[in-house]
């Protein structure tokens, strides 16, 4: 069974882009998404992450387009509602992290 498929936001757990939220664009394997932010990684030459290292933030609804604008448009409303948050440890909160 597989956790994630396209279209899900998460939030990057490690590594250099880590605390920044992506989109999955594509799932090659259990272990492995690829992931974009529309921004400085295009969904054309997204970044493998592996699957320990990002926790699931939203889970996609129907269908998913990989395209740059549509990506920004659905980081964007999941920022807005993460910083709606009034919890002190959002991340925590906002992140359910996958083992």
């Amino acid at each position: 069974m597989r956790m994630y498929e396209a279209g899900d936001i998460v939030l990057s757990l490690a590594g250099r882009d880590a605390k920044r939220l992506f989109a999955v664009v594509a799932v090659p394997d259990e272990n492995y998404v690829h992931i974009s932010d529309g921004k400085s990684r295009k969904a054309a030459k997204p970044k493998k992450k592996k699957t320990k290292h990002i926790g699931l933030i939203k889970k996609s609804e129907g269908e998913f387009a990989p395209a740059d604008a549509a990506i920004r448009k659905m980081l964007a409303d999941a920022k807005k509602y993460k910083t709606n948050d009034n919890d002190n440890d959002k991340e925590e909160l906002f992140c359910q992290k996958t083992m």
